[in-house]
């Protein structure tokens, strides 16, 4: 008896350790990436993680992915390996369509005072939801900082990667940033404007809203090169999430673009380049574009219950009395003055500024200001 037993117990080490040798090859990288999620500081609600799973963009690319749920769906496939498992999004159509009235963010990029260099601000204002910062190093393509608002992949106030298990949806990350910062110093971020979801169908693969982010940082190290990479992709938003964007992208050069589309063009693309004798430039929640920019709000080119005119006026003010030069501190003292705390709408949601970032072109550096604490500056590198 004594026998069988022992007999027992070292075929069920030898299936476990079998067990774990076929988990480490077939999901060693996202096992890693998924161990490395931990807590910054006692911020139960600021997240980072190093990306250290395979991801290929030309594949994304050729799937044509254009709504959220199919990107979730595609992740799921990818990270299960044939195992199912389900994210749920704050971002897909089944969730019920985001309120079009709904987000702020401003962003903005500036000289550097006293040294070579720009800052490049970004206020990301939406509900208070959990923050990640992924930090990645692919084989084919530029390391990166991003930032990702969690709930786009499944988290919330009362879901935090607290365990291995909670853990596991970061992975999506990768393909979710709403900011970031490659090594070359080339910046990103999107803005929300309502009723304005790029449809562009001329046949070249179709990227969706965050994709067309990873690839710039993935791909570009200058403004120019992002601009060329976008002439090659049909960028589509997700119609059912009920908003639309506009992306900036900056580099360590000084060049700096607002890229639009014209919804009463075939979502043509239209690109708003800074003035090279300028310092500066900045961006809300409207349309910059002189086909329809207005300096008075107008419900048809973005979104008046924002603020975010007077937001666009008052980073305006602020830079321009600067001639667009600015240290650390004034760069984020610019993102302070047009942050929002508990945001009544008229149909009364509430709405926070979830972070305030500067990012160092030059130092490739990410600053990043969770929930309104101003008084607490967590940074990042690669």
């Amino acid at each position: 008896m004594k026998r069988f037993f022992k007999f027992i117990f070292k075929t069920l080490l030898t299936v476990i350790l079998i067990a774990v040798v076929a988990a480490a090859l077939i999901w060693g990288r996202e096992i890693r990436t998924v161990a490395s999620v931990k807590q910054v500081g006692d911020n139960k609600y600021l997240y980072q993680m190093q990306y250290s799973a395979k991801y290929d963009l030309d594949e994304v690319m050729a799937a044509n992915i254009d709504e959220n749920s199919k990107l979730l769906e595609y992740v799921v496939s990818k990270v299960g390996k044939g195992i199912k498992f389900k994210i749920n999004s704050s971002q897909t159509s089944d969730a019920g369509k985001m309120e079009p009235a709904v987000a702020n963010c401003t962003s903005f990029q500036a000289k550097k005072d006293g040294e070579e260099g720009y800052w490049y601000g970004r206020n990301y204002d939406f509900f208070k939801n959990p923050t990640l910062v992924t930090v990645s190093h692919p084989k084919k393509g530029y390391a990166s900082i991003a930032v990702s608002d969690m709930s786009h992949f499944g988290y919330s106030l009362d879901k935090v990667p607290d365990s291995f298990k909670n853990k596991v949806l970061c992975i999506a990350s990768i393909y979710a940033p709403v900011d970031g910062i490659n090594e070359k110093g080339l910046c990103t971020s999107i803005m929300a404007l309502p009723n304005q979801a790029s449809q562009q169908n001329t046949g070249k693969p179709a990227v969706g809203t965050t994709i067309i982010m990873r690839l710039f940082l993935d791909r570009c190290a200058t403004v120019q090169e992002a601009l060329d990479l976008l002439a090659t992709v049909d960028v589509r938003h997700d119609a059912g999430v009920g908003s639309g964007y506009h992306y900036m992208v900056a580099d360590a050069q000084g060049d700096c673009a607002v890229i639009e589309f014209d919804k009463n063009d075939g979502w043509k693309t239209m690109i708003v380049r800074k003035d090279a004798a300028m310092n500066y430039m900045h961006v809300t929640n409207h349309l910059l574009d002189p086909k329809y920019y207005t300096t008075e709000p107008d419900p048809e080119v973005g979104n008046p219950n924002s603020h975010s005119w007077e937001r666009y006026a008052k980073v305006e003010e602020y830079l321009g009395s600067r001639n667009g030069v600015a240290n650390f501190a004034e760069a984020q003292e610019c993102l302070s003055l047009v942050h929002w705390k508990d945001l009544v709408w008229p149909n009364g949601m509430i709405e926070d500024t979830q972070y305030s970032n500067v990012y160092d072109q030059s130092a490739i550096k990410l600053y990043l200001r969770n929930w309104n604490d101003y008084d607490t500056t967590c940074e990042f590198g690669l």
